[in-house]
């Protein structure tokens, strides 16, 4: 009885999802393909001077992946380009999926968010940055990370 009342609110929130306005904020479908190194890892050349970019909801990190078979394969790719202020490695791990959206690349009509959790050595914090396999954007580094050498 729970699974079914879990399985109908489930169905009704993509249902309305479909139906409201995107409130993703930096999405662009002209955003350059993204090119890999020989590491494996996303080549990424910009850094982010706006502080919401990765870090909020609705300024997620746009890593499409459609032209995978593997959708996390992405999020490896970005977050393995990464480092901490200070080129320190660091650790990431999937906290959750959240925060449903609309999307036309999604045969659901919507699309949810990837939570990460970073830590690196001498964090004070660990810091949270959204990731968006649906949408494409311009790769840039999150304000207060480095890249990896």
């Amino acid at each position: 009885m729970n699974k079914s009342i879990l399985l109908i609110a489930l169905l009704m929130s993509i249902a309305s999802c479909s139906t409201t306005q995107s409130t993703l904020k930096n999405t662009d479908d002209n955003a350059p393909s993204l090119t890999l190194s020989k590491n494996n890892t996303f080549i990424i050349t910009e850094f982010s001077k706006d502080k919401k970019y990765g870090y909020d909801k609705d300024y997620p990190i746009n890593i499409f992946y459609n032209n995978t078979k593997n959708e996390t394969i992405n999020q490896d790719r970005f977050l393995n380009a990464l480092a901490g202020p200070k080129g320190e490695k660091i650790t990431f791990t999937k906290l959750e999926s959240c925060c449903p959206f609309p999307t036309k690349r999604s045969e659901m009509g919507a699309g949810f968010l990837d939570v990460y959790e970073l830590k690196w050595e001498g964090q004070k914090k660990p810091i949270l940055l959204y990731l968006n396999i649906y949408e494409k954007g311009i790769l840039m580094v999150p304000t207060g990370l480095s890249l990896r050498k």
